[in-house]
């Protein structure tokens, strides 16, 4: 496609315009000056009211075919706003739906094929259409049953998949499962389970069949509207279920059977989690093994929370920083033992070795690390890069990001809409983008002869500086929408911590890689653990500077969206018209101070309700009962934590009254009830506004406007109330999914 859209792009030569409608190129005239419209017959077809519209026409046109060379790396973008579509459509389109679209593009852009400006035009919506029908067909691919309530205590059996070390438990995947009382047909392919007895028996490596009795679930859906997916997550996992062991499982005995590679894969990333934790003891150990091996479960949560206040998360995902480490590491290394071999250095291209040394290491980094989105992209590129090397080509880089997005996107067309995919390609495409403009002078002013030997370390600060400047301002507004927070003193953080990461620990870690066969990985563990304890206490104390993290509601998904296109705007185009993009940054952020948190919050098993204060704090009603959904809808509402809620008589603000039957809560010259016992829904329907009753409503209950019973919540999941003056607005969480495969819908389970 890349290929389609180039030759399109080279038939247009530089001197020469595109018009709409039916093509024409017009050759410039001298001087470049662009001719006049009279010339070329417009001046009869364009009104003179819109003489300067057509004059703006052709001025983004004349840009347009100035960048004709950047066309191409729009292609990705086009590829994910089909991914973007489908994902957004509030029911399962037709299976054809995709594949005819497509097809649709390719016979136009064949047709038109005399066209150039026409065959952009198809290729364009080309790969927006094969976004749409990658998508479609992944989601349909993946199809596998899901429990559809919970189920058990019950027998399961299963062959451990995965299995990861948490701070105060261990949990496993399962496939081949077999679930006492679930048919074959409806058993899930996959579930996942938190096994108890954390310190009991030994630990389970993949390809260990496992018996247990235990209790299964449905993947949980979101907690509130717009909230994490995490059942269309457990959806492209072929995650059927999750749930808990009652006892440590019992081992089978081994059938004999050669485990395939990917568990052999696995089982040999647990042998290195394993070895990393026994040479490093405590909270180090964890994020050196998370390093090495990419399996952070066993991070303690107060160190994860300290490296994201910090703003020195992303050093915790293996990602272009670390493949680019180790894969230079290698490759110098390589080049320089080999250089000190006269008869080698000068009779055999000994740089392109070294290139195929690094390649090979940085592919067996990327599977021994988990290969997640973020070292997927980073490997692509590192390895075009040396592919350039051996193939003595020269890389470009930003054609380098479009193509390792186009991989990853036809592949697991499901990441765009994870954070991981996200962070890792605003980063990467904004670091390019501004050294571009501003990092080569940079890099020539350090290699200059006869400046002092201190230009270069000055030249790498600065170029940390200047890295963490703007991955952080590419990375910031994605931090904002997914994690509701921004690490306001980053770039003090990665100063002290990307050197000691890039000249201390990466190093020693590669050093352990090289000595873990032999069984002396600790002699390089042990000063790798010293650098990790002291990023860990940069990170601590950063985290522990005043005001050190800015708490931010959650933005729409509408200002996330303007934000990326005027972002890509800004960094993929070369021309002075780039700067127009800033304005849809800018207009994105300026959302934020008029996002208004919902009033009122229940979740779908009426276990949790929460409204908001008079001072934007929200009352919980119980501080037990749904802590993982209360701590999700602080974060998203930009808090830290929530308030009492009162058991009889008032809250402090005079909000919330309540007594044995239920509770009234006043805002906006709006009422709103939660009744607890039916009881009171006779007297509560005749003074409220809003009805919220954990209990059924039967008929009768008329006066209120918006009415939210225990059957609405079995049906549509958690709800989301907003108060005001003029207008209430109550959103659930299934109804803004809409009707997908991966949403769980009682009344289509025939319960």
């Amino acid at each position: 496609m890349f290929s389609i859209l180039g030759v399109a792009a080279h038939h247009v030569p530089p001197g020469f315009l595109l018009y709409p409608g039916p093509i024409r190129t017009v050759a410039q005239q001298g001087g470049g000056s662009i001719p006049d419209p009279s010339s070329i017959g417009w001046e009869e077809r364009t009104p003179p009211a819109s003489a300067r519209l057509a004059a703006f026409g052709q001025a983004v046109l004349r840009a347009l075919v100035a960048e004709r060379l950047r066309w191409a790396l729009w292609l990705p973008v086009a590829l994910g706003t089909g991914i973007s579509l489908y994902f957004a459509l509030r029911a399962e389109p037709p299976p054809w739906a995709g594949a005819v679209a497509l097809a649709v593009a390719v016979a136009g852009g064949v047709a038109a094929r005399r066209r150039p400006a026409l065959v952009v035009l198809a290729v364009a919506l080309g790969a927006l259409a094969l976004g749409f029908a990658t998508a479609q067909f992944r989601a349909a691919r993946v199809a596998a049953p899901v429990i559809e309530k919970r189920w058990g205590p019950a027998g399961l059996e299963g062959r451990v998949v995965s299995a990861e070390v948490l701070p105060n438990a261990r949990r496993a995947v399962l496939d081949q499962v077999v679930i006492a009382g679930i048919p074959a047909e409806r058993t899930p392919a996959r579930v996942r389970v938190r096994i108890a007895g954390a310190g009991e028996g030994r630990m389970l490596v993949p390809g260990d069949r496992v018996k247990a009795r235990a209790v299964l679930l449905p993947p949980p859906a979101p907690s509130a509207p717009g909230g994490f997916d995490f059942q269309r997550l457990a959806w492209f996992q072929r995650l059927g279920a999750v749930g808990f062991t009652l006892g440590a499982p019992e081992v089978l005995p081994s059938e004999g059977r050669r485990a395939g590679f990917a568990l052999r894969l696995a089982g040999l990333r647990q042998r290195i989690d394993e070895r990393v934790r026994a040479a490093v003891e405590g909270p180090a150990g964890a994020v050196a093994a998370a390093l090495m091996t990419g399996r952070r479960g066993a991070i303690p949560p107060d160190v994860i929370d300290a490296m994201r206040d910090s703003g020195l998360a992303h050093l915790l995902a293996i990602s272009g920083l670390h493949i680019g480490l180790l894969a230079g590491l290698i490759f110098f290394g390589v080049r320089a033992a080999l250089a000190l071999v006269p008869g080698l250095a000068l009779r055999y291209p000994v740089k392109k070795w070294a290139a195929a040394a690094a390649l090979a290491g940085a592919f067996a980094y990327l599977l021994i690390s988990g290969a997640t989105v973020p070292t997927q992209r980073a490997y692509l590129m590192i390895g075009l890069v040396l592919l350039a090397v051996l193939l003595d080509r020269t890389a470009m880089s930003m054609r380098l990001v479009g193509w390792a997005a186009a991989a990853i996107l036809l592949l697991a067309p499901e990441s765009l809409l994870g954070a991981s995919f996200q962070l890792s390609f605003a980063a990467v495409v904004a670091l390019i983008a501004g050294y571009e403009t501003m990092g080569w002078p940079l890099a020539r002013w350090g290699r200059q002869e006869g400046g002092g030997w201190w230009r270069r370390p000055v030249v790498y600060l600065a170029g940390v500086a200047m890295t963490t400047l703007i991955a952080g301002s590419a990375t910031g507004i994605f931090a904002i929408y997914h994690f509701n927070r921004f690490a306001i003193y980053g770039l003090a953080g990665n100063l002290m911590a990307v050197p000691l990461m890039a000249l201390w620990i990466m190093p020693w870690g590669l050093v352990a890689f090289l000595l873990m066969p032999f069984g002396l990985e600790s002699l390089a563990l042990a000063p790798m653990g010293l650098g990790v304890e002291a990023m860990l206490s940069v990170a601590r104390t950063v985290a522990g500077w005043q005001g050190s993290v800015a708490l931010i509601p959650a933005m729409p998904t509408g200002a996330l969206v303007l934000a990326v296109f005027g972002g890509l705007w800004l960094c993929l185009w070369r021309g002075r018209w780039r700067l127009i993009g800033t304005a849809g940054i800018a207009a994105a952020l300026l959302t934020i101070p008029f996002v208004r948190p919902p009033g009122v919050l229940i979740t779908g098993d009426a276990r949790l309700i929460a409204v908001r204060t008079a001072d934007g704090g929200y009352m919980l009603s119980s501080k037990r009962a749904g802590r993982f959904a209360a701590g999700r809808w602080l974060r998203r509402a930009g808090e830290r934590q929530g308030l009492d809620w009162p058991r009889e008589g008032a809250s402090a603000d005079g909000r919330l009254t309540c007594d044995a039957a239920g509770c009234l809560y006043r805002a906006h010259g709006r009422v709103v009830a939660l009744v607890s016992d039916e009881r009171a829904l006779a007297e509560d329907c005749a003074v409220a506004d809003v009805v919220i009753s954990t209990e059924p409503v039967r008929a009768g209950c008329r006066r209120p406007e918006i009415v939210v019973d225990r059957f609405d919540l079995w049906r549509e999941g958690g709800h989301a109330l907003w108060l005001g003056p003029d207008r209430l607005r109550v959103e659930s969480v299934n109804g803004a999914r809409g009707d997908r495969p991966w949403v769980q819908r009682p009344e289509r389970e025939g319960r």
